[in-house]
């Protein structure tokens, strides 16, 4: 049966240590290799951990691979199963929901960020720090299609919005379970969960992490998807679009004046005349343009704003493999007690 999860709290949440949370779409190559490195080191770590897996609407064998992993260890492994895609940070979403770990790390299945780098990100959070960003060394990914365009949109994010994370692509994060509670209250349709882990954060810092090749399956972003987010970020965490186009429009109003101002002029101290014609039908292709381009942003901001009143589902849930059972609370208001 479909259910929709919000504002949920699992029982016994401090049991957890850590909690590692995986979101996959088509990873059937990947996951059993992923599975083996990764519960090495989570058994090497001497504190409880469980293991959170999201499966994104997947078309290929994801599904039973990870119903099998639950099998296995029951205790430590839990899938939520979608009903449809709905985007990876989605996916992420609604595994922090379910996670009891003071210490939440995000990690892909493509093994291209390895899980051997998990016990570096708890040194940092006993060391206090409560965000860990991570930086990739030496991309393994292609320059032209993948790490130009990131680099590039990277340091773009960063001029735009106040969100100055180095590299803002890599997934493999941790979180406290402070900033994950505060992460699951935002209801934001489009929702950035390593910006709005940077936001939260009080004592943040970075972590430059291996990256290796992808040696099984094939990628699933591409440049359409890295603009897609972009653009998410940019419209979620920034007003600096419509600002821009705002002095933008007054720049090109007061040119616009100035060319009518001198057209009136010379009409009436030179008389008509028909010379400059395509010039001003040039001037006039390029004010609509402007037009149309302020149109899309503003409609990406209303876009934004017709998702949010809505009140949609983010993501629809068809099946969630758990040994214990949720309580459902209001987590707004435990987190308010506690700041108070």
């Amino acid at each position: 049966m479909t259910q929709m999860t919000k504002n949920i709290k699992p029982a016994s949440k401090q049991s957890v240590y850590l909690s590692v949370v995986i979101p996959v779409y088509n990873e059937e190559e990947c996951l059993e290799t992923m599975y083996k490195r990764l519960t090495a080191v989570l058994d090497k770590i001497d504190k409880p951990s469980e293991i959170v897996f999201t499966n994104d609407g997947s078309s290929d064998k994801s599904s039973e691979i990870l119903k099998d992993f639950h099998k296995r260890r029951p205790h430590q492994i839990r899938v939520i199963e979608f009903n449809g895609n709905f985007g990876q940070h989605m996916a992420i979403m609604a595994a922090f929901e379910r996670t009891r770990g003071e210490v939440v790390i995000n990690l892909d299945a493509d093994l291209q960020n390895p899980p051997e780098e998990i016990p570096r990100f708890l040194e940092k959070f006993e060391a206090g720090y409560d965000y860990v960003g991570s930086i990739r060394d030496n991309r393994k990914d292609s320059y032209i299609l993948r790490s130009l365009p990131s680099k590039f949109m990277n340091k773009l994010r960063g001029k735009v919005t106040d969100i100055h994370i180095t590299d803002q692509g890599c997934m493999m994060r941790s979180y406290s379970r402070r900033i994950v509670d505060l992460i699951t209250q935002c209801d934001e349709a489009s929702t950035f969960i390593t910006a709005l882990g940077y936001r939260f954060a009080t004592n943040p810092t970075e972590l430059v992490i291996r990256h290796d090749a992808r040696e099984e399956g094939d990628s699933k972003y591409d440049a359409y998807r890295l603009i897609r987010v972009t653009f998410d970020l940019f419209t979620g965490f920034s007003m600096a679009p419509l600002h821009v186009f705002t002095l933008f429009g007054f720049l090109v109003s007061a040119l616009s004046g100035l060319l009518v101002a001198y057209m009136i002029g010379r009409r009436l101290i030179i008389g008509p005349e028909a010379e400059g014609l395509f010039t001003l039908f040039a001037i006039l292709l390029f004010l609509v343009s402007v037009a149309i381009t302020g149109i899309g942003i503003v409609g990406e901001y209303v876009g934004r704003i017709y998702e949010v009143v809505r009140k949609r589902p983010r993501f629809l849930i068809k099946e969630v493999l758990d040994t214990q059972p949720l309580i459902k609370t209001d987590t707004k208001k435990i987190i308010q007690r506690k700041a108070k």
